[in-house]
């Protein structure tokens, strides 16, 4: 009699039966299509949309064409504003190995939007900050020196303590000039040390 019941319906007329879970189902191997805006990435009042702006519209990048000399012949160069904008993004973040700001390029949204999705290797990030040193830190310089009038240096590598400016109007001009001259003294060490810093890890 039993047998030909079955167990199972037996439980499941006295309530014994355990109830079976049911899950979605996932496959890793299936292919998905993720739309993203790279522009939306860049929100405005953030770090990275002000030096995105500004090394775009302020930065005049023309006196790195020299360096190169693939007009005619030659594989196409990565631009020097990307450059400029992940690795200043990248130093602002502690990253100071070009391996890491790669790894990044490839992993974060916000590096592959400053990047507008170009995938930069580490010989090439390296390579090009110690090729251009002198003329990427007055430019970094006064990138910051911008972004921290915004506001906008808190909690990264380059928060300046101690160094504010005036907001009284009736103090002096000098004084300001004077804070000022400061504040771009201390941009201008800590990104020298953070470029000095980088040419040191590569040499490892």
């Amino acid at each position: 009699m039993l047998e030909r019941i079955g167990v199972k319906s037996i439980f499941r007329y006295i309530g014994l039966e355990r109830a079976m879970a049911k899950y979605k189902s996932y496959d890793y191997g299936q292919r998905v299509m993720i739309p993203v805006s790279l522009e939306e990435q860049l929100v405005p009042g953030t770090l990275e949309f002000a030096i995105h702006t500004l090394v775009e519209t302020r930065m005049d990048t023309s006196i790195f064409d020299c360096r190169y000399s693939n007009d005619e012949t030659g594989r196409l160069a990565y631009d020097p504003k990307i450059l400029l904008k992940v690795v200043l993004f990248g130093y602002s973040r502690g990253m100071i190995s070009s391996r890491q700001i790669e790894r990044a390029c490839r992993e974060n949204v916000t590096f592959k939007a400053l990047t507008c999705g170009e995938q930069t290797d580490h010989s090439t990030i390296a390579a090009s900050v110690s090729s251009m040193r002198e003329e990427i830190l007055p430019l970094f310089r006064d990138v910051l020196l911008v972004c921290e009038k915004e506001g906008l240096l808190g909690g990264t590598f380059f928060a300046l303590d101690g160094c504010k400016l005036p907001s009284n109007a009736s103090q002096e001009w000098s004084e300001t000039i004077r804070d000022l001259s400061k504040k771009r003294e201390k941009l201008e060490k800590r990104v020298q040390e953070l470029v000095e810093e980088q040419g040191e890890v590569k040499r490892r």
